[in-house]
């Protein structure tokens, strides 16, 4: 049945392909042939064939047609200026917001379900003609009873069941790909739309993106960076979300920015900060960043304020992704590719047998060129294309859990491409990241990261001597049967003394750590000796732990 349904879907696909006039597309799938004659003789698709657009209207017209992940990808590639005609790129730029929009009628039904009484008693004024419409929802200004004025995103109806149906096909091409394709096993197709499964579903749960909205607000409460509007959580469904209306000018608009007096250098710059501090100091970042869900706040056009909406897709990072990242991002800065290459084959993504200046080498004749230049001289397209030809050539493997970030990344430089072209991206990041790198080490970070951790180390400075004497008692019982040779006794016994003398160490470094602590808390003098103390117990397990040597292996 499944099989029925992604055939279905890809003639579907070939039928709208060749209804906009998008032939060469049609010919260039190998998949489509031996349909291409079936819809051409057809005279349904022959009618309805686009007539009198241009290329970039049938492309766009195509793409609202077949679906809300195709409509995705068009916005994804209509930031990347630098990489389309301008007819092609003016044209999706339009589906960041100016998706054809489902009827007002249905919108209001979904809500008087929703909230299981009539929209009057809901809201004190509802506009029926929407803001704006997107690809998985639209919305609609309204005021509440209590006189805030807010705006209410609807999910566009029937939305699992299409995704569902286009995630099958995705899934079914990942498969084959996976098995008959010789980079399957570098690219890792199928691993890349089960990410991307996880990121869209989620997109359609709207309680999740007010979770979303409330989470990064609270990062930047009281920034001068970036607003994030208020959710009002008591008029949230799964279908249905209310947020503050915020006003002003979208990123997009820069005739009207210049007009205001803004600084455009300035919020170009803000830009990068905020990208920066979402990755790394917060580890919680928007993900969906074109310009249909970016606004300016131009109050006072020399300080101009972000406002941001839309947090169906936000993305998070491992910590060991993390600070490899930070890593890459700073050894790229100071150039030292080597440091680059010995970071890429660390963390896994080359495979160990590469060697290190190869690799140098190859991440210098790619990246050399473009460093210290402003974005209208970076042809980020040739960059792609030479970094994709170095993974090839080392076995690097597509990381999936870095796709999104990737992503907005491309998102963030394409939007400062059309703000500020002058942007030197490296210098703008370099002390940002420098920043938050001194940060992580701080002795303030230190200290708040042990004192998380404090209530789970005593915890478990409580169970060792229960655990040890129970394994004592077992082993002199006989209900431990040992089966080893004199060699491995020796080992163990060995082991047994290295485990009671950490424990010991252990429960020293405890007791020093809890002293500097009340020693801080109880007095406002000598306070040296309590951090003494502090570092103290950290050196001692520090040290402790380094020359301990490698837990036995069977």
């Amino acid at each position: 049945m499944t099989r029925l349904r992604v055939a279905a879907r890809l003639l579907e696909i070939h039928r709208a392909l060749v209804r906009h006039g998008l032939d060469d597309f049609v010919r260039a799938t190998h998949l489509y042939r031996p349909f291409r004659f079936l819809f051409y003789l057809s005279p349904w698709t022959w009618f309805q064939r686009s007539a009198g657009a241009t290329r970039g209207e049938r492309l766009r017209l195509a793409l609202e047609e077949l679906g809300p992940i195709f409509v995705k990808f068009g916005q994804a590639v209509s930031t990347r200026r630098d990489l389309l005609p301008v007819d092609i790129a003016d044209e999706l730029a339009k589906l960041q917001d100016r998706v054809p929009p489902f009827r007002s009628t249905v919108a209001m039904a979904i809500i008087e379900q929703a909230f299981g009484r009539p929209l009057a008693e809901i809201f004190a004024t509802f506009e029926a003609a929407p803001l704006a419409a997107a690809s998985i929802a639209q919305v609609h200004a309204a005021t509440l009873k209590s006189g805030e004025e807010v705006v209410v995103k609807i999910l566009r109806p029937d939305m699992h069941e299409v995704i569902e149906r286009d995630l099958e096909v995705l899934g079914a091409l990942a498969a084959l790909a996976d098995e008959y394709w010789e980079d399957a096993r570098r690219l890792r197709p199928l691993e890349l739309v089960s990410e991307y499964r996880k990121t869209i579903l989620d997109e359609l749960d709207l309680m999740r993106e007010a979770g979303n909205a409330a989470q990064l607000k609270r990062n930047f409460a009281g920034s001068t960076l970036l607003y994030v509007p208020a959710v009002y959580w008591d008029y949230c469904r799964s279908n249905v979300m209310v947020m503050e209306r915020i006003h002003g000018i979208i990123v997009s608009r820069m005739d009207e920015l210049r007009a205001r007096g803004t600084n455009i250098a300035k919020l170009a710059e803000n830009g990068v900060e905020i990208f920066f501090t979402q990755v790394f100091r917060h580890n919680f970042f928007h993900a969906d960043m074109h310009p249909g869900n970016i606004f300016v706040q131009t109050d006072d056009p020399e300080n101009p304020r972000y406002a941001a909406v839309d947090f169906g897709i936000v993305g998070t990072l491992q910590p060991r992704d993390q600070h490899y990242l930070a890593e890459n991002f700073l050894a790229f800065f100071e150039r030292d590719y080597a440091r680059v290459a010995a970071l890429h084959i660390e963390s896994g993504w080359v495979p160990r047998s590469a060697r290190v200046d190869e690799l140098e080498s190859a991440v210098r004749t790619v990246c050399e060129p473009i460093f210290n230049k402003p974005l209208k001289e970076i042809s980020f397209a040739q960059v792609l294309l030479r970094l994709f030809e170095v993974a090839r050539r080392f076995d690097m493997q597509v990381q999936p859990q870095l796709v999104l970030l990737q992503k907005t990344l491309l998102n963030i430089e394409g939007l400062g491409r059309q703000l500020y072209p002058e942007l030197d991206l490296w210098k703008t990041a370099q002390p940002i990241l420098r920043r938050w790198m001194r940060e992580r080490v701080s002795p303030r970070t230190l200290l708040k990261q042990a004192r998380a951790q404090l209530p789970d180390t005593v915890e478990a400075l409580k169970q060792l001597p229960q655990l040890f004497n129970t394994a004592v008692r077992e082993a002199a019982e006989g209900r431990l049967r040992w089966q080893v040779q004199s060699a491995e006794i020796e080992g163990l016994r060995r082991e047994l003394r290295a485990t009671a003398l950490w424990r010991d160490i252990t429960l020293a470094a405890a007791i020093l750590w809890l002293s500097g602590f009340i020693w801080l808390a109880a007095t406002m003098h000598v306070r040296w000796l309590g951090w003494l103390q502090l570092i103290a117990a950290a050196g001692l397990l520090v040290w402790f732990g380094s020359s301990r040597p490698g837990r036995r292996r069977p």
